[in-house]
């Protein structure tokens, strides 16, 4: 038995009176659910748009076909991307063609500023910051970065909803950021993500890129201008699209997440202050405290291989589930080798996080039993 499961739904009541609501109206597919629930998110973030779709890993592809499709980034251009995130950060760049340039990130897996003004060529044409595990990047020197380049700042906030910096939600710094509500994530509709963005015409190349291709879902028209012959205007594809619409029964479930998202947001924080405080003198290296982070869970770094093989033995006997920290140094992945990328300077921290980290799990439950038996543990 788990004793301290890696992720838990908060699940009760109210989502399962959201879905019932759903069944009942017998609309299941994308409609007055996803437009209600997609209107709260761009409140909650304070931005113009946001598009829902079937999953976090479906709004990265968008996020980056809609800058493909509209000419902002063409086949064999470069984006620059931290080593450390996960396989779907990465996998739209390389199916449009774009060459990935990895660079090196902070301690516990943040893209390195630094190194990514090193990394800028003539051919650079956006940054891809990832917001990991809920902690923000550098969001305001990436972003003078890129506006001095004249280049996009992407943001990939699929662990971090509802982080911020100096006040400005994680996801809104740049062109374009994106959500997902996995069944691990801070609000969570089993399956699930969103793009954010202020650009009128990108939130129409998103909508049409969503649905088919089609126009039919469009607001501002930009690609193609309605006849205002409903049967002719429900068929017109302008875009090479997908179907990665989201359910209605996800979106019933979203709202009420949302509804309920500073309690759960108040008992992720307060199990960040417990485990920082129980592990802060111990062998291993923890992030400070921060009340900007929203904790998607709680990153350790090992002082070898060698300690972090015995901490995963010990913790398995415990019951206690961990993973890697994302998918460590993803220049080590095997699928590399099939993407056009290259590595610019040292991966330093990413390989000491390949090598020596992982994380374990936070939630909104009170874990403060599970925290101070994995500081026995430590």
């Amino acid at each position: 038995m788990t004793f301290y499961p890696l992720a838990s739904d908060n699940w009760d009541d109210r989502e399962k009176q959201a879905l019932l609501r759903v069944i009942e109206s017998n609309r299941f597919t994308m409609g007055p659910e996803v437009k209600t629930f997609e209107q709260d998110l761009a409140t909650f973030h304070e931005v113009k748009h946001a598009v829902m779709t079937n999953s976090g890993s479906s709004a990265n592809l968008l996020m980056i076909a809609s800058l493909c499709e509209r000419g902002d980034i063409k086949r064999g251009d470069e984006v620059i991307v931290p080593a450390v995130s996960w396989s779907t950060t990465y996998f739209p760049l390389s199916q449009y063609g774009i060459k990935m340039v990895f660079v090196d990130v902070d301690e516990f897996g943040n893209i390195d500023p630094d190194a990514t003004v090193r990394a800028l060529t003539d051919k650079t044409r956006a940054v891809l910051a990832v917001n990991l595990l809920g902690f923000p990047a550098e969001l305001g020197i990436l972003q003078n970065i890129c506006e001095q380049k004249g280049i996009h700042l992407l943001e990939d906030n699929c662990e971090s909803f509802g982080a911020n910096l100096s006040g400005k939600m994680c996801g809104t710094w740049g062109t374009m950021g994106t959500l997902s509500f996995f069944y691990s994530h801070h609000i969570t509709t089993m399956e699930g993500g969103c793009v954010l963005t202020d650009d009128d015409e990108l939130a129409d190349y998103l909508r049409i890129l969503r649905a088919h291709g089609w126009v039919r879902d469009t607001e501002y028209n930009t690609l193609w201008h309605k006849t205002g012959d409903g049967f002719e205007d429900s068929f017109r594809f302008v875009l090479p699209g997908y179907c990665v619409r989201p359910l209605e029964l996800s979106a019933a479930v979203g709202k009420v997440q949302l509804e309920k998202w500073p309690e759960q947001c108040a008992g992720r924080l307060k199990n960040a202050k417990l485990f920082c405080e129980t592990l802060k003198d111990s062998s291993v290296r923890i992030p400070q405290y921060q009340n900007n982070s929203t904790w998607f869970g709680f990153p350790v770094l090992c002082e070898s291989g060698v300690a972090r093989k015995e901490l995963l033995e010990r913790c398995k006997e415990a019951g206690i589930e961990s993973r890697p920290i994302v998918a460590g140094n993803f220049v080590n992945q095997p699928v590399t080798r099939r993407l056009d990328h290259r590595v610019h300077g040292r991966l330093t921290n990413s390989e000491c996080i390949d090598k020596t980290g992982l994380f374990f799990g936070n939630d909104s439950r009170d874990l403060s039993k599970q925290i101070k038996k994995l500081g026995e543990i430590v």
